[in-house]
């Protein structure tokens, strides 16, 4: 695990050496400013992390604790729910949202449960076609229809077919269109509403899909989905390829959400499960020598 997470912080410890060649025991405070904003850490959450360093030299474990408390709110607690349980997947077009999907179903498939999808993006006919596919290619079953139809009776159906046939887990898509749009706000309102009125507590977890390449452009994008419907945890897409690993940490504390998995490639078992322990000593690696013992 704690591989594919270093690896894909490739491109950001690329972007750090550019500003700092070498790495170090300790830096000055306006070096790790500079380090944390070309790693894309917002600026208003570096001026915080700093005022709270009161030593003139900033070794690994003081940064360490700093960064580790920004994320201090991303454990996720999975809450109470009777069978199947019920996944709502948000976000933007582009941000990954339909391979992720394939990459939890697959997740789930292998640990012996039995999956639905159910294609909720009536909006784009690409979108419909595409999770078909993955489902086939993953032998997963799946509920669809034709673009323009009822997102809302797509996922009815879909929850009332796991709930029929004994399956464990629903993943529903929906569509991704600009979140500024009233008609989007008010489609996936009606999404939770019916989900809910299929089978009581649904969704049990509405996951909010978030393009690691937009960095800090995200968080904006991010509170609009939140105020929406309410956002349980967050996946981070594509962060093997964008230097701006550094903005979830800005992510996390703006929100005050779980990070659950990081995508760190293009195949199915390229989804890891967040660690922030992990992804914290994996950024730390890039800018700090190791200590003499």
């Amino acid at each position: 695990m704690f591989g594919f997470i270093k690896k894909s912080l490739s491109k950001t410890a690329e972007a750090i050496k550019s500003v700092v060649p070498k790495k170090k025991i300790s830096f000055s405070k306006d070096e790790i400013e500079t380090i944390l904003l070309e790693a894309d850490v917002e600026y208003a959450l570096v001026e915080i992390i700093l005022n709270e360093i009161y030593q003139s030299k900033v070794t690994r474990d003081i940064l360490r604790s700093k960064l580790l408390a920004t994320l201090a709110e991303s454990t996720y607690k999975e809450p109470e729910f009777t069978a199947p349980f019920v996944e709502l997947i948000v976000g933007v077009n582009g941000a990954g949202k339909t391979t992720t999907i394939s990459k939890l179903a697959a997740r789930y498939k292998n640990d012996g449960k039995k999956v639905i999808l159910g294609a909720g993006d009536t909006f784009r006919a690409a979108a419909i076609e595409q999770l078909s596919l993955w489902a086939k290619k993953l032998d997963i079953p799946i509920i669809a229809s034709k673009q323009g139809h009822d997102s809302s009776a797509v996922a009815y159906d879909t929850i009332d077919s796991a709930k029929s046939k004994g399956f464990d887990n629903v993943i529903i898509d929906t569509a991704g269109r600009l979140h500024t749009q009233t008609n989007l706000a008010n489609e996936l309102k009606k999404i939770h509403r019916i989900c809910d009125k299929a089978h009581s507590g649904a969704p049990h977890r509405t996951i909010l899909i978030i393009d690691g390449t937009q960095g800090n452009s995200a968080i904006a994008q991010a509170k609009a989905f939140n105020e929406m419907i309410g956002i349980d945890g967050i996946i981070i897409t594509k962060l093997d390829g964008t230097a701006k690993g550094g903005s979830i940490f800005s992510i996390a504390y703006a929100l005050r959400l779980p990070i659950l998995y990081v995508g760190t490639g293009e195949q199915p078992e390229n989804l890891t499960p967040f660690d922030k322990y992990e992804f914290v000593d994996g950024l730390l690696d890039a800018i700090f020598v190791e200590e003499e013992s």
